[in-house]
């Protein structure tokens, strides 16, 4: 008997249906619903991949949704498109972890009423890096919320973290996602085939993601130009690949206008409620958001160059392994042709080392630019001048 069939999943919250890839998770959240008793703390540990920030966006709509989490009201859309301002997302503030002041801007916060909710819900992302000082601050907050908050910790690992906040948590743990589920949970999702659902995995990360790239004309429009950049670099001058990057970021940032207009509209519907200093935290909270999204679009864009220099890697290795990219296999097989094995592990070292730099916070203008150029040069094509 299928799922679908058993009464439990029929009374499950729709926005639970995101977790198909996680069924345990799924149905574990689906009871602690059902039966009211909902932990003000949760420990989501796993593998990047495996979806506990999809989880957690899950269960963010579950309990801000008057409707208990529909996944298609305007209550769900917003935290969806994470311009609730009752559901805040938070990453570390430096290369380092998590800074002592956002923590207390974040237990100032707690204290104060929901705008649009009964509850709100903090969720913190790569919670390994809440460390000393900011991990000792949020602690009391975190064991005694007060009525209606939730905290929503994503980490790989609880052994990487605090044994006092990993104590003060429900853990909840993700188990990897093959390479198989991952095509086939993006294949039940939205309608595409095969070689789409791979590509979008090694460029997305996870299966609800790599769903939404697929429905994104502007984030496969930025994969498009990136593998465009890298079949160009050996006949393209230092100025042509300057403009590649430059045309690559300014396509990144196309879908952020829509979100920043969005905060705009909810900070004018909530604006007479607030105070000045609550004003000022929703406006940097939104400024963080616009700056995660930016990075995310360029880790993406990172991760589309990786994956078509990983299949020119096998391509020039003569392994009998299917590429990824197979709607750019004349890309690749160009790339393998002009290459050997120590030049492309060289350029995907470029590709780590821009991944670094923006965890760095290097602009991404800059950390393309030079990303470009040291593959460039690592693929045997030196830079030249006009």
């Amino acid at each position: 008997m299928t799922d679908v069939t058993r009464p439990e999943a029929a009374a499950r919250p729709a926005a639970l249906d995101a977790l198909s890839d996680q069924p345990r998770v799924r149905d574990f959240l689906a009871r602690a619903l059902a039966e009211d008793c909902l932990s003000h703390a949760y420990l989501f540990v796993g593998a990047p991949g495996s979806g506990k920030h999809e989880a957690a966006e899950a269960l963010a709509k579950c309990v801000v949704c008057p409707g208990g989490g529909d996944g298609s009201c305007d209550e769900c859309r917003r935290v969806a498109h994470r311009t609730h301002p009752d559901v805040h997302w938070l990453e570390p503030g430096s290369a380092t972890g998590y800074l002592v002041a956002q923590v207390r801007d974040l237990i100032a916060d707690v204290s104060l009423t929901p705008v649009r909710a009964a509850s709100k819900v903090y969720v913190l992302e790569r919670a390994e890096l809440l460390r000393g000082a900011a991990a000792n601050a949020l602690l009391k907050t975190l064991e005694e919320p007060p009525e209606g908050v939730m905290f929503i910790l994503c980490a790989r690992t609880a052994a990487s973290m605090l044994p006092t906040i990993v104590s003060r948590c429900q853990q909840v743990p993700f188990r990897a996602v093959s390479a198989r589920g991952g095509v086939a949970a993006v294949l039940r999702a939205v309608p595409a085939s095969e070689s789409e659902a791979r590509v979008a995995l090694a460029v997305a990360g996870t299966p609800a993601r790599a769903a939404d790239f697929l429905q994104s004309t502007s984030r496969r429009q930025v994969r498009r130009l990136v593998v465009g950049a890298l079949d160009a670099l050996a006949r393209d001058d230092s100025w042509d690949v300057l403009l590649a990057a430059r045309e690559i970021v300014a396509a990144v940032a196309v879908p952020l206008a829509d979100v920043k207009q969005a905060q705009e509209d909810a900070l004018k519907e909530t604006q007479d409620f607030l105070t000045s200093a609550a004003l000022k935290q929703v406006a940097d909270a939104n400024k963080r958001e616009l700056t995660a999204r930016e990075r995310s679009g360029m880790m993406e864009a990172l991760a589309a160059a990786e994956s078509l220099l990983r299949d020119a890697l096998i391509r020039a290795e003569g392994v009998g392994e299917d590429i990824v990219n197979d709607d750019a296999a004349a890309t690749v097989d160009r790339i393998a042709a002009a290459s050997d094995t120590a030049s492309l592990l060289r350029a995907l070292d470029a590709v780590g080392r821009a991944a670094d730099d923006l965890s760095h916070n290097v602009s991404p203008q800059l950390t393309l630019e030079v990303m470009l150029l040291r593959i460039k040069e690592a693929l045997a094509c030196p830079p030249s001048s006009r």
